[in-house]
């Protein structure tokens, strides 16, 4: 009741000042606009959007309120490229059980406090990939936000996400039992383009699919989509004006996914740099989620700093190298919900820690999400007309990356949300 309280009097708040306070000027240390970083940099807000950017050349309206941000930096909000706000960490609760054993009333009020908790990290957009059981709740959710119902960032959503029948979970190797699952199972063209048109109409604003999944024999990962049934879900999904993104993470299903034309690639494990060079010609965009990985590994033992790194962390880092030297374009999302929702700077500190140079990893978590995801018209960058997503943070995330937690401020749409 207390935290409900809390979150209703910040919106209450930050709709007052959004109201009295239509333009304010803020001036930071230095301002990174997405692409590039500048220390003699102003912006000015008005309503929702950006009025202006740049040095101090324009008269200020009468009413403008400044805000003074000495020693900080001023940067797009951040985009969480790879979400799952109706998940909660694996080691509070398995994923089987978070979909058997948690309601979905229950989880859709974990997803409110998760919302809550991703906007005040600075995290003003999230791509959500799927509720895992918790069929279209992402769809209310995201109405909820954008009515102002309860604070959260601005959501990109796939709703259920589509596997193939029988590879995908919960499942307890019990052929008696017919559990529910974690996304829409289908089988052929003729389901896949059914489903696609469904969650479109349930307001998916992309369609994710699984290429693979841990459905071998001995739970190894195996391709589960052909490609014809992937280029079904593009053809139809691209028709109604919609991407496709896919799970993958075995190089066959990367394959698979490449050739059926899907946005972007979800993972990508096992990566060849030969697929790695495709994906880069085709213009298919890498998501890594590396924290995920280290997330999981943690939760299985390996203790962090002390231990040795596990086989599969070290895999992970050779391939994130390898896509780095083939020149993918490469998205900022981490797989939250496996691991903490807030904790989204987690991905880009691994980002760096893999290979990355902080300036492009700001870049990842802004402009080339928004450029991506569609969005790049909107937001991802400061620029004179775009949507007043901006976060302030104390310190230089461009020498720094960890800086990006140290949050002063955070609109969206010209909110203040904190301050």
């Amino acid at each position: 009741m207390k935290a409900l309280l809390l979150s209703l009097a910040l919106l209450l708040s930050a709709s007052a000042f959004a109201q009295t306070d239509s333009f304010y000027l803020l001036k930071p240390a230095r301002v990174f606009d997405g692409e590039e970083l500048h220390s003699d940099w102003v912006v000015l807000v008005h309503g929702a959007t950006i009025e202006q950017a740049g040095p101090m050349r324009f008269k200020l309206p009468a009413n403008t309120r400044v805000i003074e941000l000495p020693g900080a930096t001023l940067l797009p909000g951040l985009i969480e490229g790879h979400s799952h706000l109706f998940l909660h960490p694996y080691n509070e609760t398995s994923g089987n059980d978070q979909v058997l054993r948690e309601s979905r009333a229950e989880r859709t009020a974990r997803a409110v406090g998760h919302a809550r908790a991703t906007l005040m990290a600075g995290f003003t957009t999230v791509r959500d990939l799927g509720t895992e059981g918790a069929a279209y709740d992402d769809a209310g959710l995201k109405k909820a936000i954008e009515k102002g119902v309860v604070p959260g960032p601005r959501m990109i959503i796939a709703t259920r996400a589509i596997v193939a029948r029988g590879a995908y979970g919960p499942s307890y190797g019990n052929p008696d039992l017919d559990l529910p699952q974690g996304a829409a199972e289908i089988s052929g063209t003729a389901e896949m383009e059914r489903e696609v048109r469904t969650q479109v109409s349930k307001g998916a604003d992309l369609i994710k699919v699984y290429a693979d999944y841990r459905a071998g024999l001995g739970g190894t990962a195996v391709p589960t989509l052909s490609v014809e049934e992937m280029k079904t879900a593009v053809v139809t999904a691209r028709s109604l004006g919609r991407p496709v993104v896919a799970h993958a993470s075995t190089n066959e299903g990367m394959l698979r996914a490449i050739e059926a034309g899907v946005r972007t690639i979800e993972h990508g494990d096992e990566a060849t740099f030969e697929t790695l060079l495709l994906m880069r010609n085709r213009d298919i965009a890498l998501c890594p989620t590396l924290a995920a990985g280290d997330a999981t590994s943690q939760y299985a033992g390996w203790k962090k700093g002390s231990d040795p790194e596990p086989a599969r962390i070290t895999a992970k880092r050779a391939s994130f190298g390898l896509a780095l030297r083939a020149g993918v374009p490469i998205c900022m999302g981490g797989d939250v919900g496996v691991f903490a929702h807030g904790d989204n700077a987690r991905e880009l500190e691994l980002m760096v820690d893999y290979g990355m140079k902080p300036l492009q990893v700001l870049r990842s978590a802004t402009s080339v999400n928004a450029d991506v995801f569609g969005w790049g018209d909107r937001i991802g960058r400061i620029r004179k007309g775009l949507l007043a997503d901006l976060i302030a943070v104390d310190g230089d995330p461009s020498v720094t990356i960890g800086a990006v937690r140290n949050i002063r401020l955070v609109l969206k749409n010209g909110v203040v949300y904190r301050q």
